[in-house]
């Protein structure tokens, strides 16, 4: 009885063992697939994950930047109002600095006007004819005849100036002075000056007390170089009087 069971037994494992032999050689394909799907798995993870990072770091680089600009934390209204209330500052500013430069403009104007007035109001109003001249003849009669000014000795082409302010009635060639200069003042009266070497004024011309009109010089009926000087009250045809008072009269002393 015993041996009819081990043949049996033998040909059972052998059953077993043939049918367990396909399951077997399909596992290696059965691992192929595994390790494919596998691999094609992580071929998924590594493709997909540079792009997530990517993505995920433009991101964070677009929202640095617009935090820095200040975008996103202001809302669409404040940026529409800071779009129109731009160009109010802007003209603000522009009208405020217009403002500012014609302030300065008037005040520069105002203290051009102060220092003109200030070196008016120091100037002065009458000088002597010839600075440094000596007096050697005087006003009145002189060897039988009138001498109707005064005569004041200097270098040759020593400056000759008008005494006051006055206009230039005459001015050129005169009887008995070579040449001579005529000016009219202000209150009328005429000073002459003669035997100048070179004038340099001409008729209708405004002079101012200091101004130099001419050279002094030796012209025309003249024994040395000297100014001879005239003072005609109330116009060049007027009364001939003794200039030295008039001068004193004026703050100039001779």
């Amino acid at each position: 009885m015993s041996a009819e069971v081990a043949p049996v037994s033998a040909a059972g494992y052998r059953s077993r063992l043939l049918r367990r032999l396909p399951s077997e050689r399909r596992r290696p394909a059965f691992y192929l697939a595994a390790g494919l799907i596998g691999a094609m798995s992580m071929g998924v993870l590594v493709d997909t994950a540079p792009t997530d990072v990517a993505e995920a770091s433009s991101a964070s680089r677009s929202i640095s930047v617009a935090e820095q600009l200040g975008i996103e934390a202001q809302p669409a209204e404040a940026l529409s109002e800071s779009t129109r209330v731009l160009p109010e500052l802007v003209a603000s500013r522009y009208q405020r600095d217009a403002e500012q430069v014609a302030a300065a403009h008037t005040q520069a104007t105002a203290d051009h006007v102060a220092l003109v007035a200030a070196i008016e109001a120091a100037r002065p109003k009458a000088v002597a004819p010839v600075n440094g001249a000596r007096l050697t003849s005087g006003f009145g009669p002189r060897w039988g005849t009138m001498h109707s000014g005064i005569d004041l000795a200097a270098p040759m082409r020593t400056p000759e100036y008008a005494v006051m302010d006055g206009v230039v009635l005459e001015a050129g060639p005169a009887s008995g002075y070579g040449l001579a200069v005529y000016i009219q003042h202000d209150n009328g009266d005429v000073t002459v000056y003669g035997h100048m070497d070179e004038i340099l004024v001409r008729a209708g011309q405004v002079v101012r007390a200091g101004d130099t009109i001419a050279l002094l010089g030796n012209r025309g009926q003249s024994t040395g170089p000297h100014l001879h000087f005239e003072v005609h009250k109330g116009g060049m045809h007027g009364t001939k009087v003794d200039p030295l008072p008039w001068l004193r009269e004026r703050g100039v002393n001779i």
